[in-house]
């Protein structure tokens, strides 16, 4: 493991929580936060979870949360503000990153 990664890694466990910032509408913003994770949300309805890939190759990742849909996530927001998923995310191409978002923290499975 190169140290940027180990880096990244500890500070995701570690470091400040990722928050949550909510945005009226069904799409993302065409440029979203470095840490945090984007809610969409249209007439009360919850659409998806938008958020920059943590691995640090910056892709764009979206989870749609909306019923219906397939793939879907679950979203839970503790008091604090923090979004925890489920299930985890799995990116199958690029750089195929593994991991859990639990009370705005990554927890990555190797």
């Amino acid at each position: 493991m190169n140290i940027m990664r180990w880096f990244r890694r500890i500070w995701d466990k570690y470091g400040p929580a990722r928050r949550l910032v909510i945005v009226d509408g069904v799409a993302l913003p065409d440029v979203l936060p470095a840490r945090d994770l984007v809610l969409t949300r249209d007439d009360g309805d919850d659409w998806s979870v938008g958020m920059r890939c943590p691995c640090g190759c910056g892709e764009r990742i979206e989870m749609m949360i909306l019923e219906g849909t397939r793939p879907r996530w679950d979203i839970n927001i503790n008091e604090a503000g923090q979004p925890s998923l489920h299930p985890s995310v799995w990116r199958k191409s690029g750089c195929k990153s593994h991991f859990w978002i639990r009370e705005g923290r990554i927890f990555w499975c190797d």
